[in-house]
């Protein structure tokens, strides 16, 4: 449980440093992803998931 924990806090962290020192890159990404197909903001998505899966892989393998 305490791994969830952490694993949600540092999303959080990383989440706040954008809207706190990037603000207008956000807004500039989002305008891109609006532009952007269905399907292809779904890959984007789907290779977000495999990559955060082999993070915790390798987090588990390091000896997390």
């Amino acid at each position: 449980m305490s791994l969830i924990l952490l694993a949600l806090g540092l999303v959080m962290i990383f989440e706040g440093l954008v809207y706190a020192l990037a603000p207008s890159l956000l807004e500039r990404m989002l305008e891109t992803l609006r532009a952007l197909p269905e399907g292809a903001i779904r890959q984007i998505g789907a290779l977000v998931i495999v990559a955060g899966l082999v993070f915790v892989w390798l987090a588990f393998q390091i000896g997390v």
